[in-house]
């Protein structure tokens, strides 16, 4: 499963209309043994969310991330060079879109890792073929 700025967003803000699918649905994955897959870009929009307009306490802002980052269950693909050339290519070929460039890495990354779900309430996913798990 992969897990988009939403989603994660979800899981850590009780306000969320999606928290407690969100919370059951990382818990069911780290049960089972799954890993759920990421980006550093998601994540640098995450602390860009969860400030504003979330503005979740910083203190749990640091404790949140901190605690993604060091999860044995979470892999936090870096964007390089190659990624972040084919996220570019992506977003710059689907003009009908209004997709952000976050949105395309996190869609290469799911084809790259030959994955179907996304923990998200972004329709985007949708839109690029993938499973949106919170709707």
């Amino acid at each position: 499963m992969f897990a988009d700025t939403s989603g994660w967003a979800s899981a850590v803000d009780r306000r969320q209309s999606f928290h407690g699918r969100s919370g059951k649905l990382v818990k069911q994955a780290h049960s089972a043994g799954q890993t759920i897959i990421t980006t550093n870009y998601v994540l640098a929009e995450l602390a860009s969310l969860l400030t504003r307009p979330l503005r979740i306490p910083r203190l749990l802002q640091v404790q949140f991330l901190a605690d993604i980052r060091a999860s044995s269950w979470v892999e936090v693909v870096h964007v390089d060079t190659a990624l972040d050339a084919a996220a570019w290519q992506l977003w710059q070929s689907r003009p009908d879109k209004e997709w952000s460039l976050v949105d395309c890495a996190s869609f290469v990354v799911m084809q790259q890792h030959g994955l179907t779900e996304a923990l998200t309430t972004d329709h985007h996913f949708e839109q690029a073929g993938f499973i949106r798990l919170l709707k």
